[in-house]
């Protein structure tokens, strides 16, 4: 059985100013060290199952993994590739901060069996950037992605939408990037900044952004991501459309049948769900891609989702399965909590 992994590294350089995620900041290196043994350890632990080994989508997030030596997860990796004859289709994905981007970095990743980089612009405002708390300027940005594509084919980028005092006008500066996917996320203020554009604003500026990528030729395939034609993100397209993962290390979500976990510092905290709700979350999730909603399992939906294709919010392809329109990629969450 093919399953998707995602590990999750919590170490920063510091916190972003909009940043609420779980992190450990100016963490030791002998604390990152023992965090790779455990991540390591874990990884062979979890394959050892026949049931599990095979492996068709990796993913590094964080958190900063490259501020960990990952040198070590070579050996286990290269136990679990033995046998594996779907490994030149495999996605091994990893986030990176520009300030990660050295040659000795890349090269690092490359000898792990990397082939996908994320790296995290955010902006391209040099006072946003400043305001953010990244810690580099928008030409150190442009020169670490450089660096990136000089090695990997497959890169993007992710920017944020909707940051206090950022008009966007950067835009167009990314146009020789050679950027073949983009994560546009819209700014969640959960760490009460003052200021925020009002969701109209928000919303006119994603419209941008949209257009923007479509003329380098990137096309939505899910409401905040945007890519060229093959350069998809599998393994968050596999999460979307409702696909086990696993999620290992502190921080990291999983869903293995319908068991859910969250990694601790402590271990995995996990709860169960009915199969009734197993399959509801697995159909809604899709709902945010391009594939659209089947709801020939839930004829209880039918009337809303019809109301909302006269709304103009999704459009009817088949008997059963709906898509969102552009307009309806801007309302989808309400969407969703008509349906649930």
């Amino acid at each position: 059985m093919a399953a998707n992994l995602y590990v999750h590294f919590p170490f920063c350089r510091s916190r972003c100013s909009y940043c609420s995620l779980y992190s450990r900041v100016r963490a030791s290196p002998a604390d990152r060290v023992a965090y790779v043994a455990r991540i390591a350890d874990a990884i062979t632990q979890k394959f050892k199952s026949a049931s599990t080994q095979t492996l068709s989508t990796l993913y590094f997030g964080g958190g900063s993994p490259a501020l960990c030596d990952l040198s070590p997860l070579r050996v286990t990796l290269k136990q679990w590739k033995k046998g594996q004859t779907c490994f030149p289709l495999f996605e091994f994905t990893v986030e990176l901060h520009p300030l990660d981007v050295t040659p000795a970095k890349l090269d690092e990743l490359k000898s792990i069996g990397v082939n996908r980089i994320s790296m995290g612009v955010q902006s391209l405002d040099d006072d946003i950037l400043r305001a953010m708390g990244r810690g580099y300027t928008a030409s150190d940005a442009a020169r670490a992605f450089a660096l990136v594509k000089s090695r990997f084919d497959n890169a993007g980028i992710d920017l944020i939408i909707g940051y206090p005092g950022d008009s966007i006008k950067w835009l167009d500066s990314l146009r020789d990037w050679g950027v073949v996917h983009c994560s546009a996320y819209s700014l969640q203020n959960e760490r009460g900044l003052k200021d925020v554009p009002d969701d109209d604003i928000v919303l006119d500026r994603i419209r941008a952004v949209a257009a923007f990528l479509k003329t380098l030729g990137l096309e939505r395939y899910e409401i905040s991501n945007y890519a060229n034609p093959g350069f998809e993100c599998r393994h968050n397209f596999a999460v979307w459309r409702g696909e086990d993962y696993i999620g290992l290390g502190e921080g990291a979500y999983g869903r293995e049948g319908l068991k859910r976990t969250r990694g601790t510092k402590g271990g995995y905290e996990t709860s169960e769900v009915s199969p009734a709700e197993d399959l509801k979350e697995r159909t809604l999730f899709r709902l945010r891609t391009r594939d659209g909603i089947d709801s020939s399992r839930f004829p209880e939906w039918r009337s809303t989702l019809d109301r909302f294709v006269a709304e103009g919010l999704l459009v009817k392809i088949d008997e059963s399965v709906y898509r969102l329109t552009e307009r309806g990629t801007e309302v989808c969450d309400t969407i969703l909590e008509e349906l649930v």
